[in-house]
């Protein structure tokens, strides 16, 4: 007799060496995210514009001579200096851009009224809109620092503070190729408002260098009251020389352009000139700053573009969810409805001749209750054939000693070889496939093979659920079986395009099986791989939900792990084998769209949550996650009622989308790089308990 399939290699030193990559891949992924995310938080801390910050009388350290001095103060041999601007000379600066939208329009204001300008820029901003910074400095206007990420300076330590500014310094240099001595410090207003922080910070500032520019007049733009109140606060009282405060950014500055295009000429005809703070270019920065600056502002481009591309996902990811979760309740409902009706046959009854095989590795814990509930069998002519992969625990001897059951040693091959052997040594034309922790119905069997009355049908797949559902891991995967296994297949079988019969319990026309040479050894998910290819030679592949086995799942974190691990490697093996041909064409690209694609998106919603939560308003982000944890349970409350079963394990539902959830797209994500990078594994062994308490006695 011919037995199909070689095999399967064991993985050996040099293969273990590639989780080198994996590891290595894994962490630059972990890197990656992590420096989005510092960056992103540092970059975009939200802030309100300057002057919403009220402010005290003067305290006793701030020098008269600043107090009622000028808005521009220096320092000079550890001395205070202020002065403030020429006689009927205003000087317009501009705070918090560059900004995309305003900052341009602002400068078209400037340009058709030939008046230059001052604009303290934050230098996120800068990094950001380059080209901006550059239009400013070509245009013949001064460019001041406005920190990186508008802090209140005051609040800030020491090493903080230089921070801010020499990273502000820093993206100047790289967006303009110029420096700039000017620094006005957020949240600051006039001169008489200092407080003892302030000037604390004015002299430390001073003493690096700068000149701390302040305002003699703020517009108070920011509170949009309207362009004639605009134009009437930025208007001076008298003859004195005015800076006078504007913002080009931090929301709608429409009514800002309009009252600059009405101010500017106002002046012009009173006679008032108009300068920049200094009325000097800006000094020429070294290179070296401007190619320190030039990194700078590609980490932060780069961590925009890739939180952008990450809300894109998520956006995509919650889309398909929405979309699966349609497509669920239409078609898996009308499946239901359909099976259950009373009209409803697969056709004549099926009685022909079954074989059950039963491939068994090491499963002495588990396989004489799965045996003797398959001798039970309902169906009018079964056999039972146990295939042995050379076990050591002794699970032949066990087998052996029960009637009825014919066993059956093979040398060490793996599972797909004990299941070609297994095909080969039996005479049936219908094989059932069941796993040696496996225990079906009385009437498994027989409502498994019925479909086969339908002779395109190639095969069945029963409905497994999990035995072992005392403990919250055993209830986790009871939820999953019954959602993510059962209900999808319903949804599969309506679309032709069933990806697996599960090796827990699965029927099979010996035809099919002959036109697929049986099971392969290619991939690590052998009945993945089988279905498909069944389907591709043509064969129907159904479900049949009323035949109920139940398997043993496993019961720590570690064993779960290597068992999924398994299954996600195995399942991408078996879609990429099978993309060609025309049920590759057709049916491939929908079973990966929810089966791979919308499983690796999934870790983006429980991620961005946490990120809105930290850093985005909480109140809709939670209120974002409640609603995808409503949509899961009210597709799970779906799949249990059709299923039939309690709904007491769907307490734990949330707890599993926090906890289970996470196990579950680390182990997709690391299967996932190990099929990039090629790894292979043999039959994996996991431990067994015997513990069937959910199946029903008898």
């Amino acid at each position: 007799m011919t037995v199909y399939g070689t095999p399967a290699p064991v993985e050996t030193g040099p293969q273990r060496s590639r989780r080198g990559p994996r590891l290595l891949f894994a962490l630059v992924a972990l890197l990656l995210i992590g420096t989005v995310v510092v960056v992103e938080v540092y970059t975009d801390a939200g802030f309100s514009p300057d002057g919403t910050t009220p402010r005290s009388a003067q305290d006793n350290d701030v020098p008269a001579a600043v107090h009622d001095g000028g808005a521009i103060i220096g320092m000079d041999d550890g001395k205070p200096t202020s002065r403030r601007m020429p006689a009927r000379t205003i000087a317009l600066t501009f705070d918090d851009g560059p900004d995309p939208t305003w900052t341009p329009r602002v400068l078209d204001v400037l340009a058709k009224h030939h008046v230059p300008a001052t604009f303290f820029v934050v230098g996120s901003q800068v990094a950001r809109n380059p080209g901006l910074a550059r239009r400013i400095t070509a245009e013949g206007h001064e460019i001041g620092a406005h920190t990186f990420t508008h802090p209140d300076l005051a609040q800030l330590s020491r090493w903080r503070r230089q921070m801010e500014n020499s990273q502000t310094q820093l993206a100047i240099a790289y967006a303009t190729g110029r420096g700039t001595a000017l620094l006005r410090p957020p949240y600051s207003s006039t001169a008489d408002a200092l407080t003892d922080d302030d000037y604390a910070t004015v002299r430390a500032v001073g003493e690096q260098g700068y000149l701390t520019v302040l305002d003699d007049l703020d517009s108070e733009d920011w509170k949009r009251p309207g362009v004639d109140r605009i134009v009437q606060n930025a208007t001076p009282r008298g003859d004195d020389g005015e800076i006078v405060l504007f913002h080009d950014a931090g929301g709608d500055r429409g009514q800002t352009v309009a009252a600059l295009d009405r101010l500017i000429p106002l002046l012009q005809q009173r006679g008032y000139r108009f300068s920049t703070v200094t009325g000097q270019v800006n000094p020429e920065a070294g290179t070296a700053e401007v190619w320190r600056g030039r990194a700078l502002a590609w980490t932060v481009r780069g961590s925009d573009a890739v939180l952008r591309l990450l809300w894109v996902l998520l956006i995509l990811a919650g889309g398909l969810i929405v979309a699966r979760t349609l497509i669920l309740f239409v078609f898996s409902v009308a499946h239901a409805r359909r099976r259950r009706a009373p009209t409803w046959s697969w056709g004549p009854e099926v009685n022909d001749p079954v074989t059950i095989v039963v491939p068994a590795y090491n499963e002495r814990e588990t396989i004489g209750a799965a045996v003797a509930s398959m001798s039970r069998s309902e169906h009018p002519d079964v056999s039972v054939l146990v295939v042995d992969d050379e076990s050591t625990d002794g699970t032949a001897e066990v087998v052996e000693a029960m009637d009825n059951v014919q066993v059956v040693r093979i040398p060490s091959g793996g599972k797909a070889r004990a299941l070609n052997a297994g095909v080969a040594l039996s005479r049936a034309d219908l094989i059932v496939m069941v796993d040696a922790d496996t225990v079906v119905l009385p009437d498994s069997v027989h409502r498994l093979v019925q479909p086969f009355a339908d002779p395109e049908v190639g095969a069945v797949a029963g409905n497994v659920k999990v035995s072992n559902r005392r403990g919250l891991l055993g209830k986790w995967q009871h939820i999953e079986y019954v959602i993510g296994f059962n209900l999808d297949r319903r949804l599969y079988d309506t679309f032709g395009c069933i990806p697996t019969v599960p090796g827990a319990l699965g029927a099979f026309r010996r035809a099919a099986l002959d036109d697929t040479r049986g099971l392969s050894t290619g991939t690590l998910a052998e009945d993945t791989d089988l279905t498909l290819a069944i389907q591709q030679a043509g064969w129907r592949v159904v479900y049949e939900e009323t035949a109920v086995a139940y398997t043993e799942a496993p019961a720590t974190v570690r064993q779960l792990w290597r068992q999924r691990y398994r299954w996600s490697y195995g399942t991408m093996q078996a879609l990429w084998k099978h993309r060609h041909g025309h049920f590759g064409r057709t049916r491939i690209p929908f079973i990966a769209l929810f089966s791979v694609v919308l499983p690796l998106l999934a870790p983006l919603i429980d991620l961005m949550a946490v990120y809105g939560l930290f850093f985005l308003d909480r109140q809709i982000t939670l209120l974002g996650w409640l609603a995808m944890l409503l949509v899961q349970t009210v597709t799970a409350v779906l799949a249990f009622r059709l299923d039939r079963e309690s709904l007491r394990p769907l307490w734990t539902l949330p707890l599993q989308q926090v906890v289970y959830r996470q196990v579950m797209y680390a182990v997709l994500l690391s299967s996932a790089l190990a099929a990039l990078t090629g790894r292979r594994l043999g039959w994996q062994k996991i431990r067994r308990t015997g513990d069937f308490s959910a199946a029903p006695s008898g």
